[in-house]
């Protein structure tokens, strides 16, 4: 790579109004995309309280706007302190429009791209000064190098982070720009936060919680409304009780009276 020039990026906000970067070429991968929409909910479900996060993909990575020679399309992208709005307008990253690189990048394993993954574009998102890049190949090695690998920039080279595995095949490893660990578990990319000691849920997951609290919800107007009834009828009862007495009551009166 050459040496890159010091950035000066525009005020905030300028380059969204710049003329979007074309899309890349995609060669159709049902089992990528799948993963790559789970892993972009999983995280923006994380940091959804946070508006200076970008969670993105499927755009050019570029130094410079103008560079077709630069070809790498990351996966996933995140990156914080930035206008995510007016990246996703670019509909690419522009290193030196955003003002810094991008802190983590995923890739994720397909038959066409695999080899380039941890060779071409390990090489390429060193050189951008992107602080992690991380593999996820759901097949366990045979598209990439690995199942699960994770690099760290450390004086504009990358060095592998330690990748554990369990006994029952779980590979995880972690990673300091999410605060977050990264596992592959029977062909699955999960995320596990460390600091919760719990998994993220899947979207799938998250629909069962919602289903789940839908279902109470409903079951607790049920409820509500047994309880109500009842009560009604009760009340109902109690007036068609003092109304009979005091009928009684009052032919009652009427007799003592004759």
């Amino acid at each position: 790579m050459t040496a890159r020039t010091a950035l000066h990026p525009p005020p905030p906000g300028e380059y969204a109004h710049l003329e979007p970067l074309p899309d890349p070429p995609r060669i159709p991968d049902m089992q990528q995309y799948d993963r790559l929409v789970a892993f972009d909910s999983i995280l923006r479900a994380h940091f959804a309280a946070r508006t200076d996060v970008l969670i993105s993909g499927q755009g050019y990575l570029r130094h410079e706007a103008g560079n077709d020679a630069e070809r790498l399309a990351p996966d996933c992208v995140v990156a914080f302190g930035v206008n995510p709005d007016a990246i996703v307008a670019r509909n690419g990253y522009v290193i030196s429009e955003v003002g810094q690189p991008p802190d983590f990048v995923l890739e994720v394993a397909s038959r066409s791209t695999g080899r380039r993954d941890y060779t071409v574009k390990r090489t390429g998102y060193a050189g951008y000064g992107v602080r992690e890049y991380w593999r996820f190949d759901h097949t366990g090695g045979r598209y990439h190098d690995a199942a699960l690998a994770g690099d760290r920039l450390v004086d504009g080279v990358y060095e592998p982070i330690t990748i554990n595995e369990e006994p029952d095949g779980v590979r995880w490893g972690h990673s300091p720009v999410l605060g977050l660990d990264l596992c592959w578990e029977e062909g699955q990319l999960r995320v596990y936060d460390p600091v919760a000691g719990k998994y993220l849920p899947t979207p799938v997951e998250l629909q069962d919680q919602r289903d789940a609290a839908e279902d109470r919800a409903a079951a607790e107007r049920a409820a509500r409304e047994l309880a109500e009834d009842r009560a009604a009828a009760e009340h109902t009862a109690r007036q068609l009780a003092e109304t009979a007495l005091r009928r009684l009551r009052e032919q009652l009166r009427r007799r003592q009276a004759e």
